[in-house]
């Protein structure tokens, strides 16, 4: 599988969240070609601000492999990460970043701050965006019309 094809399934987690009433963001783990860990946003349903997608993702997958540590690990998000995720996937050491669509107002990857490449930190995670940006993007302009139509 390719970085398009990891991101069409975390399109299909984002369409969960939508379908929960969450901002439609999915993010899944991989290492080594295989799945590891899922997630989508939830911070509503679950009365938790850290609940992102991301968040979600990589704590499944230190479940499953066992470690807090996501060495080698890729994370996949259809939206750029903001500070708080970003900070958690250089915690993790994850080696790299795939997302879809950019935010403009709170990611942390290049659009406001680019926290993987700051100099002072320990850590620096490979990121690319872009991924599918147009579908990922879509998602999350229909969900947020659809929301201001029903207001």
């Amino acid at each position: 599988m390719n970085d398009e094809d990891y991101i069409r399934i975390a399109l299909d987690l984002a369409r969960e969240a939508a379908a929960m009433g969450e901002v439609p963001v999915g993010a899944l783990v991989v290492k080594d070609g295989e799945i590891v860990g899922r997630g989508f946003n939830a911070p509503i349903s679950r009365s938790d601000p850290t609940a992102h997608a991301e968040i979600q993702a990589m704590r499944d997958a230190a479940q499953r492999l066992g470690n807090y540590r996501l060495v080698g690990c890729t994370l996949y998000v259809t939206l750029e990460p903001c500070a708080m995720c970003s900070g958690a996937i250089q915690h993790a050491r994850v080696a790299r970043l795939v997302f879809g669509a950019t935010d403009p107002k709170t990611g942390c990857c290049g659009s406001v701050i680019n926290l993987m490449d700051e100099a002072r930190l320990n850590h620096h995670c490979d990121a690319m965006g872009g991924v599918l940006a147009e579908e990922c993007g879509r998602l999350l302009s229909e969900f947020f019309a659809a929301r201001r139509g029903k207001a």
